[in-house]
């Protein structure tokens, strides 16, 4: 598992395409992000939690807080 901002990423490795595929748990939105390498996985995590926040300032909208519990 990896974090970024709060949000943690789980991920998974997918052997026949040879890349990582993670997503975003403890939220109800869904924000997915891949990569070949662990530092590839962190930098998609930062953009993808990044591009999932500036959404939802542009759509007025508030961002799921990620569940610490």
């Amino acid at each position: 598992m990896i974090s970024y901002q709060g949000y943690k990423g789980y991920f998974e490795f997918d052997e026949k395409a040879d890349i990582f595929h993670g997503q975003v748990v403890g939220i109800k939105d869904v924000i997915t992000f891949q990569g070949r390498s662990i530092d590839e996985l962190n930098v998609a995590l930062k953009d993808s939690v990044e591009d999932y926040l500036d959404m939802c300032k542009d759509e007025g909208k508030l961002p799921d807080d990620p569940f610490l519990g």
